[in-house]
């Protein structure tokens, strides 16, 4: 299983694709922090609560979850990318308990996600500290309560890219792969919102689930105010940290077996 490992390290080391998950991270991070800061949430369109109350640091923060989709589909390229260039048959042709193979593609996939997801935490964290410093600003939040949020958008990340995989391995087609795992993260979940009586399943959603990680009620309260509807109630931080690893562990599960049950030509 060691071998597998590092054999799956080497792997994904030698593609581009994770260098330019590596980078997304630092622009995402970095860059959509930074130029939040820079603005300010109090002139963005519509205005939202400056960086200065608990509300709008918890709200900008909370905008990084959306960027979810950037790992997912990143694992569903690399579960596809194996099957659509043939390597996958040579893999498995080499270490034919297949059971084993996959799992050490999971850790692999799980490691990278970790460190996708931190480095992004990390580099939205000195973005926005930095920013706030230079404009003289006190956040609304202390710097601990930040850094512990940014940790939990950081591991939720994790769950995305295996979510991801899951997928990848649930369609055969890689466009359709991506188009489901962008289109339903990046709009079917926040169009959910704005439908009354389907809206009551958006807390046990991935999306509302990292929500309540967060403690991102801004977009769901925002939703509610423009329709002139109830909030959508979300989970507690750690029911939803349960359901997000629940999600993760239902993509882990579907990412071993049905491979183990199809052909790979």
């Amino acid at each position: 299983m060691k071998n597998l490992i590092k054999a799956e390290i080497r792997r994904l080391l030698a593609t581009r694709m994770w260098g330019g998950l590596l980078l997304a991270a630092i622009l995402i991070g970095g860059g959509l922090m930074g130029a939040m800061a820079i603005v300010g949430p109090e002139n963005f369109h519509p205005p939202m609560p400056g960086l200065d109350t608990e509300t709008g640091v918890r709200a900008v923060l909370g905008i990084l979850g959306y960027t979810a989709f950037v790992p997912a589909a990143a694992g569903a390229l690399a579960m596809k990318s194996e099957y659509r260039h043939g390597t996958a048959a040579v893999t498995f042709l080499f270490a034919p308990r297949r059971g084993q193979v996959l799992a050490a593609k999971l850790a692999t996939y799980g490691a990278a996600g970790l460190a996708y997801g931190m480095l992004l935490a990390g580099t939205a964290a000195a973005a926005l500290f930095a920013v706030t410093a230079a404009r003289g600003m006190d956040l609304g939040l202390p710097a601990g309560t930040v850094l512990v949020l940014l940790a939990r958008i950081g591991l939720a990340m994790v769950v995305y890219l295996l979510i991801g995989v899951g997928m990848g391995a649930l369609l055969r087609n890689q466009v359709a792969a991506l188009c489901v795992v962008i289109g339903y993260l990046y709009m079917g979940e926040p169009l959910l919102m704005m439908i009354p009586g389907v809206n009551v399943l958006y807390p046990v959603l991935p999306g509302g689930a990292t929500a309540a990680l967060t403690d991102f009620t801004y977009l769901a309260d925002a939703v509610s105010r423009e329709l002139g509807t109830t909030a959508v109630s979300l989970l507690p931080p750690a029911a939803g940290a349960l359901l997000l690893l629940g999600y993760a562990l239902a993509a882990a599960l579907v990412a071993v077996v049905l491979p183990m049950r199809r052909d790979v030509t």
